[in-house]
């Protein structure tokens, strides 16, 4: 046997097992991983539990599950728990043999101080190789045709198929396709591929060769064939993801050959990673977008000739979590919801675990299709791991998160001394004594309350207001026990719950009568029969049923009868025979009788020989639906003189529901042949179907035989109404008289009423928080309160929000209500001005131009420019100048010339000032001498009228060539002059 240490990584091993290998390791978690696991011959198997549950120092408690019961170890098993929780698996017993038992799914839990974790389910499967299902076949065809092999066989691991030839490996050539399906084709053959062929099928469990099959290459001509067939058409396949997949198209029809090619019937390309071996397609690596419909098809050249075949791939896959539950601390008393998200195929049903145990679905906990988990009003019992399971027929998956319910020092003690006391039969008095501790911090309550049994676990909560200890709870049912607690809030949280208390509503009167049947067995009675009220009509324990009747000739005669509440049935005798009566029926509570049925006709029989009439089939029991309605019955006492049974349905309209016209009983029948079915003696029910809902209709069953009918068995009653929207389905009104105030510049207080007119009760409110006029679906928020009012805070300021809010019905939510908009009030500037510029205009001012920050977070009502020529300086010691928010620019004057100035700038709003811009620098032009402006001036003049005196020379000597060098000349010599100034040098370059 094997044996590990608890922080070692090092085995030992008996001398008993001396065959056995190092173990393969494979680690349960949580989390992504192998869900098959394959033990092979003489190799051990070491399962180790990693969840994290556990803290490293503390002792290990670890408890493995096989197939969902826990590991049982004896003397000779098979199945090992070391000291570090791991479990060893071995391939062999202690006598050696294979193991029995050891197959099956694995899973380990993990406890812990905060809770406990279980881990995926991983299958372990023995390496076995079956024999073979299908053997190859012998084949004969001419020189130059296909030949095609196959052999069938199962084994895990999947077996690898090869194929041999005499015994040999068959040759490596592009005319011998093996596909991993066990197919071998043979492309032209000649008369050398001749011989015995067997398939070999290896795995490591063990190795097989099928029989052999022997191939014949005949030389002369083969059979005609201009026809193009497909002799191996593709073949639906199930292959599971990760698996090779084949698809085999092999045709023929004569020459040259038939071109072939593949496509999918819906249209998508097929995928890149499918590999095409001659006429055939392979899937090496099959995932779940290969699944699909494949169409072969077969083209004779140069025709248009062509054949087609198609199949199916199919390919399931284990679960995976696409979106697992997200970790989370809360407040007590607020609510989790966790989401998880998975694929696979088959789909995989979604289930919770809380520490290791099925969430069990309740008032406060219950579970929404797809994938999503709600705990309302979280309490510490409530902390814990919660794991999504997703499981399908190949594996399981599961993704783990925690949640850690705190609670905050000074939070008020739960209300006390709570009561209810029902009022009527739908409405209790809830009071209660506020805390004892932190009573001061009180901003409200909550009420919560549900059925205590039954199979309705909707919990329902109202808000109630700070100033009062006492709710009326309405729209509660009849004779129904209820569970209420209270929940008080400060602003830092919930307190516990208060002690729950039960209460059971008064009883009221039933809501609808029982199902009436009348029959005759005699002309002197009638047996009035009915079936008990469900507790949902009831409203409380039935005591008594009072039966009215009358002749329909003194309709204001009519007599009563009262029967207990634990009576079905009652025989009316001394009646008069061939007389119609009118019969109805009303169940009674301790709050009095409900309404009574609609009146049933019945007519009684005339004088009769006993030894020919057929007496009315006895227990005649109606159970009506929406669209239908089951009729049974049983035989009537004499029923060996019976053939079978007709049974007539009718709706009863307009004005037979009050009056009726008396016929005799055996008109009354034949009237209804013509709407009358025919029963077989041993059918003794029926369904009648297509009917209307919440219609009233008479039904009629009777006995008959060749020479007569029988009387009739007769029913009236109503089907079931169309089904409305299960209890807190249907979809809740929107709240009204919506308030919203601007709180801060980041908050807005939104208030609202419940609805006017509450068709469901309400859980809690979801409310819709967007800018306004923006239709951006990604700056949409939602927030949930159950309170009446909420603080939604994070908002930026000075924008415009609208505001709607709708009401929750629980597993339906209604419509959003009417928008409502306000507006966050003013902030300071979060950035500072835009697009700083200067410009220097001359030696003494810069002019500066910016733009409005680009979030203002209101109106600016100025701008504050700072300057400095020291950029070290404190800020309050540089110059500044102020101006109004609507202007742009401004020119800072009286500066120095030459210098180099530092400026800054920031925008304020009615709160406050903003941050400043970035520091920017300009420099002022220079001064000019007014000496030197007046030697330039000079000098240009002169040297304009030199110009004008040699042009004027030179045209009246009509030497043009004189005229360059003498105004050259003119204008050089002025350089001469020994006091020539530097204004001077500057006209004498300009000039030149």
């Amino acid at each position: 046997m094997w044996e590990k240490g608890r922080g070692l990584n090092t085995f030992r091993m008996h001398c008993t097992n001396p065959h056995l290998l190092l173990p393969v390791t494979v680690e349960l978690s949580c989390g992504a991983g192998p869900v098959l696991v394959v033990l092979e011959p003489g190799q051990p198997l070491l399962l180790d539990c990693h969840l994290g549950a556990t803290p490293l120092d503390t002792p290990l408690n670890v408890t493995w599950l096989q197939n969902g019961l826990p590991v049982l170890e004896g003397e000779g098993d098979s199945l090992r728990t070391l000291a570090n929780g791991s479990l060893l698996v071995l391939p062999t017993s202690v006598d050696g043999r294979t193991p029995q038992g050891v197959e099956g799914g694995y899973s380990c839990v993990s406890a812990g101080p905060f809770g406990a974790l279980t881990s995926r389910t991983i299958t372990v499967h023995l390496a076995t190789l079956s024999r073979f299902h299908q053997d190859p076949e012998a084949q004969v065809v001419p020189v130059g045709g296909a030949s095609r092999f196959e052999c069938q066989i199962d084994g895990v691991p999947t077996p690898r198929i090869t194929w041999e030839k005499d015994q040999e490996p068959i040759p490596s050539q592009l005319r011998f396709i093996s596909l991993p399906n066990g197919v071998l084709q043979i492309l032209g053959a000649v008369k050398e591929d001749g011989g015995a062929y067997r398939c070999v099928a290896s795995n490591s469990a063990r190795k097989r060769f099928s029989q052999d099959a022997i191939l014949t290459v005949t030389t002369g001509p083969g059979p005609a064939q201009n026809e193009v067939v497909i002799v191996a058409p593709p073949q639906n396949a199930t292959v599971v993801q990760g698996r090779p997949a084949v698809m085999e198209c092999m045709a023929q029809g004569g020459q040259p050959k038939p071109l072939v090619s593949w496509s999918r019937q819906d249209g998508k390309p097929i995928a890149t990673d499918v590999v095409v071996l001659e006429t055939n397609l392979v899937i090496p690596n099959t995932r779940r977008y290969h699944a699909g419909v494949y169409v072969c098809r077969a083209n004779k050249p140069k025709t248009r000739e062509f054949v087609i075949a198609a199949a199916e791939l199919h390919v399931p896959a284990p679960p995976v979590i696409l979106q697992p539950p997200e970790t989370v601390s809360l407040s007590r008393g607020n609510t989790a919801r966790f989401v998880c998200n998975s694929s696979g195929e088959p789909p995989p049903a979604l289930h919770w675990l809380k520490n290791g145990k099925p969430v069990k679905s309740n008032g406060r906990v219950k579970t929404q299709s797809p994938g999503v988990l709600l705990i309302n009003q979280l309490g510490l019992d409530d902390t814990g791991y919660y794991q999504c399971i997703a499981d399908n027929a190949l594996g399981t998956a599961c993704a783990t998160a925690k949640l850690s319910v705190i609670v905050r020092e000074g939070l008020p003690s739960p209300p006390h001394q709570l009561s209810a006391t029902p009022q009527s039969s739908t409405t209790a008095l809830l009071t209660w004594e506020r805390p004892e501790y932190n009573s001061d911090q009180i901003i409200g309550f909550s009420v919560h309350y549900q059925p205590t049994s039954g199979s309705d676990h909707m919990e329902y909560q109202f808000a109630v207001n700070n100033d009062t200890t006492e709710y009326h709870v309405k729209e509660l049912l009849p004779h129904t026990a209820y569970t209420f607690y209270v929940v008080a809030y400060s602003p830092m949280g919930a307190s516990r719950p208060s002690r729950p208390v039960t209460v059971e509503m008064l009883e009221d009167v039933p809501s609808a009568p029982p199902q009436l049947s009348l029959l005759s067995t005699s002309p002197t009675d009638i047996r009035v029969m009915w079936l008990p009220l469900s507790s949902q009509h009831s409203r409380g324990a039935v005591t008594r049923y009072r039966i009215d009747y009358s002749t329909l000739e003194q309709v204001n005669n009519v007599f009563s009868v009262e029967v207990g509440g634990n009576e079905t049935q009652l025989t009316l005798r001394e009646l008069q025979p061939n007389q119609a009566y009118r019969l109805r029926v009303a169940a009674g509570t301790g709050a009095g009788f409900g309404v009574p049925s609609e009146w049933n006709q019945h007519h009684t029989p005339a004088h009769f020989n006993h030894s020919m009439v057929i007496f009315a089939p006895t227990e005649l029991k109606v159970r009506a639906k929406m669209n239908s309605l089951h009729v049974t019955w049983q035989p009537p006492p004499n029923h060996t003189q019976i053939s079978g049974y007709k049974l007539f349905c009718r709706e009863v309209v307009g004005e037979e529901l009050t009056n009726g016209e008396a016929h005799p009983e055996r008109e009354r029948v034949r009237r209804m042949e013509a709407h009358t079915i025919k029963l077989r003696k041993r059918v003794k029910h029926h369904e009648v179907s297509s009917l209307v809902p919440d219609r009233l209709y008479e039904v009629k069953v009777w006995a008959f035989n060749k020479q007569t009918d029988g009387y009739a068995a007769g029913w009236k009653g109503r089907t079931e109404k169309a089904h409305a929207p299960p209890k807190g389905n249907p979809p809740p009104l929107p709240p009204s008289s919506i308030k919203a105030t601007a709180n801060s510049s980041t908050s807005i207080w939104l208030r609202w009423e419940k609805p006017r007119f509450s068709n469901v009760r309400i859980i809690n409110y979801i409310v819709r928080c967007s800018p306004a006029g923006i239709r951006n679906a990604s700056l949409v928020s939602y927030y949930t309160s159950s309170a009446q009012e909420i603080l939604l805070g994070a908002l930026k300021p000075y924008t415009r929000y609208e505001l709607a809010v709708q009401s929750n019905g629980g597993d339906v939510v209604g419509p959003f209500s009417a928008t409502v908009e306000e507006s966050t009030l003013t902030d300071i500037p979060s950035t500072p001005p835009a697009e700083l510029q200067l410009s220097a205009l001359d030696s003494s001012s810069v002019l500066v131009n910016w733009r409005p920050p680009v979030e203002p977070n209101g109106i600016i009502i100025s701008y504050r420019i700072l300057y400095t020529i020291n950029l070290s300086q404190p800020e309050h010691l540089w110059n500044n100048l102020s101006q109004d928010g609507t202007i742009m620019s401004a020119e800072v004057a009286g500066l120095s010339s030459g210098t180099q100035y530092f400026f800054k700038m920031r925008a304020s709003t009615e709160v406050g000032v903003g941050p400043y811009s970035p520091v920017k620098d300009a420099v002022t032009l220079g001064k000019l001498d007014i000496h030197a402006v007046t030697g330039i001036i000079v000098g240009v003049c002169l040297g304009l009228l030199s110009m004008l005196l040699c042009m004027c020379v030179s045209f009246r000597n009509g030497k043009a060539s004189s005229f360059e060098f003498q105004c050259v000349l003119y204008i050089v010599n002025p350089a001469s002059h020994h006091n020539l100034r530097w204004s001077d040098n500057i006209l004498f370059i300009l000039l030149l």
